[in-house]
């Protein structure tokens, strides 16, 4: 049918103009967030930032502690793995390359002989795992987009505990770092055991000065003992928070190319279904010429008999007179 093609081609570009509708207001959904991700990073800093330096300055005045967080083992055999991910897809490569990442780092110390355990923070990290067989210890989903303090709260205690215990020797951390709104990159960071005391104070520079006038409490180490966890749950978040702008990030990318592919596939087909129709529009035309060629090679055969037929009736009463003519003479 000279027509059906065009049909198609337009119910096609129809589809694509909704899914371009869908994948615009997507794109500008994930801008807004990305921009309202940055700013709760920043507002999140100063507190970090402070608590750093206070730990870091109790450590150069000299406080020392005992504590379970700051366990070291030598020959580390068991490590746990935070990996934070997205609970939903569509954001270009944001998920597979923490996904990958952290399957690496789980082969690379299965390889060395040395046992894991998996957090799971976001429901891609744990449906990617499950699927390939495995063990996941924790799972936590639902707030990838918008963490608080509370799921890093959460998220800590369960990994204080696998720490505490000693169930594992080590903790690693592996997430989207937010660089800038073009670079996002997976990393991997050592969160468990936390730098010695003595090393915080070097690398942060701590000021003992600063702790002169104080007073501390029981103590300046009972102090130093209830920071480091609150320490360890400000570092999670920090975590938290960039992986969820680098999600918005990597989504807002993925929309815009996938925009700008729906407009260039609405010009292809659009350009196709205006060459079907020119097609359908030519044959048509060819079929009415070939049409009226036919009629007009009819009428010509039909003008050719009458003239034939004409020319035998003039031709008859002739023959039959010198017929009767000749008998006579006979």
């Amino acid at each position: 049918m000279p027509g059906g093609q065009e049909r198609i081609l337009r119910r096609r570009i129809g589809s694509v103009k909704n899914t371009k509708k869908i994948t615009r207001a997507m794109e500008l959904i994930a801008a807004t967030r990305v921009a309202r991700a940055q700013q709760r990073a920043r507002a999140a800093r100063p507190y970090s930032v402070q608590l750093t330096s206070v730990i870091e300055n109790l450590a150069a005045g000299g406080a020392e502690i005992d504590h379970p967080l700051l366990r070291r083992v030598d020959n580390v055999e068991r490590v746990a793995f935070v990996i934070c991910a997205g609970d939903r897809g569509l954001a270009g490569p944001y998920n597979s390359q923490v996904l990958r990442t952290a399957e690496r780092e789980i082969q690379a110390l299965r390889a060395e002989g040395g046992d894991y355990r998996i957090l799971a923070v976001g429901r891609k990290v744990g449906d990617y795992f499950r699927f390939r067989n495995y063990r996941i210890d924790s799972s936590f989903a639902g707030f990838s987009d918008n963490p608080t303090f509370d799921n890093a709260r959460d998220i800590a205690q369960r990994v204080r505990e696998l720490f505490h215990s000693a169930e594992v020797d080590q903790v690693e951390l592996i997430y989207t770092e937010f660089v800038s709104l073009g670079t996002q990159r997976a990393v991997v960071r050592r969160f468990l055991p936390l730098e010695p005391i003595n090393v915080m104070a070097e690398a942060g520079g701590g000021d003992a000065a600063a702790l002169a006038g104080f007073s501390f409490e029981p103590s300046a180490e009972g102090v130093l003992g209830d920071l480091l966890p609150r320490y360890v749950e400000a570092r999670l978040l920090t975590a938290l928070l960039d992986a969820a702008a680098s999600e918005h990030a990597n989504r807002q990318r993925a929309m815009k190319a996938a925009t700008d592919n729906a407009e260039e596939l609405i010009v292809k087909l659009s350009r196709a279904m205006n060459r079907a129709r020119q097609e359908a529009i030519t044959t048509e035309i060819m079929e009415i010429v070939g049409g009226a060629e036919a009629l007009g090679a009819d009428g010509d055969e039909a003008a050719g008999e009458d003239w034939n037929l004409q020319g035998l009736q003039n031709v008859r009463p002739e023959a039959a007179s010198s017929t009767a003519s000749g008998q006579t003479s006979g």
